[in-house]
């Protein structure tokens, strides 16, 4: 930690002297440091000019959820879910964070069933009575980025595949209970990880949220699987994805091996994510995109 005069603007960029911003910040986050914990460095802590850009390409990312969650039906395509997003996106001025991010070809991700993630909108993919769909969007204004993603039930669905898009969004609620300032993100992990199993689910153990504001994945990665006084520290100003994959069947999974994108279940059994985009704050949190 380089040294600063407690006279000088401190070094978040706020304007702010250094005594009167981030001096006591620093030495919690050294003594923490000194006693073995993964501390946050100086490049992940948001200032409040930069929380205020997200926010502003949150409120674009929420737009266009809140679109799809309007529209969305039986015997739509999933392509039409991605011309969607990027109409709700680019009227807004922004841009859609996935549209030709290393090499996807689409807006948004749209994985239904047993896909678990990343799965591509396609003409030929036709929404049908019965199915769950996750509809990941992110978003990028003025070079702040927003993340998150929401659940779909396609007209009547079975109670087993209901109960599960409902624990699952219930998990969320469970982690962010223990979103607290100086503590743990395997806190949050663990809570996540030890619902689902009490509910018979398992969760995804090799994709996980990730830090996110000044780019699309930032450090820290997000582990849902993870052990309580574990992982990153969540020190205030921390902006991170809570976005647990949790799995009907095993946990196993797969990626296609044609598109190189999309991931499945191994059983073949469905799966489900509700994701949000956090703010560690002084006193708690503050749910950013959702």
């Amino acid at each position: 930690m380089s040294h600063f005069d407690r006279n000088q603007p401190c070094w978040c960029g706020s304007g702010k002297k250094y005594k009167k911003c981030h001096c006591a910040f620093d030495e919690r986050i050294e003594a923490l440091r000194s006693a073995g914990a993964i501390v946050p460095p100086r490049e992940l802590i948001k200032n409040e000019d930069q929380i205020e850009g997200i926010r502003r390409s949150a409120k674009v990312n929420i737009a266009a959820l809140d679109y799809v969650a309007e529209h969305i039906r039986p015997g739509i395509t999933t392509q039409e879910i991605d011309r969607w997003v990027y109409d709700v996106t680019t009227r807004c001025g922004a841009i859609p964070a996935p549209l030709n991010y290393e090499g996807f070809p689409k807006s948004v991700c749209t994985s239904i069933d047993d896909q678990v993630c990343h799965g591509i909108p396609s003409e030929d993919v036709v929404l049908e009575e019965g199915q769950i769909i996750n509809v990941d969007c992110s978003t990028i204004l003025d070079g702040f980025f927003s993340d998150s993603s929401r659940m779909f039930m396609i007209g009547e669905v079975s109670p087993e595949k209901r109960r599960l898009v409902e624990v699952t969004k219930r998990s969320l609620e469970v982690g962010l209970s223990q979103v607290k300032p100086w503590g743990y993100l395997g806190d949050m992990g663990q809570a996540i990880h030890d619902f689902a199993r009490e509910n018979g689910y398992s969760v995804v153990r090799e994709i996980g949220g990730h830090g996110i504001g000044l780019a699309f994945h930032e450090e820290p990665w997000v582990s849902y699987v993870s052990k309580r006084g574990t992982e990153m520290v969540m020190a205030p100003g921390l902006v991170f994805t809570i976005e647990p994959m949790i799995n009907m069947g095993s946990d196993e999974i797969f990626v296609d091996e044609d598109d190189g994108w999309t991931v499945y279940t191994e059983d073949g059994l469905p799966s489900a994510q509700w994701e949000i985009q956090v703010l560690v704050t002084e006193d708690g949190y503050e749910i950013l995109s959702y």
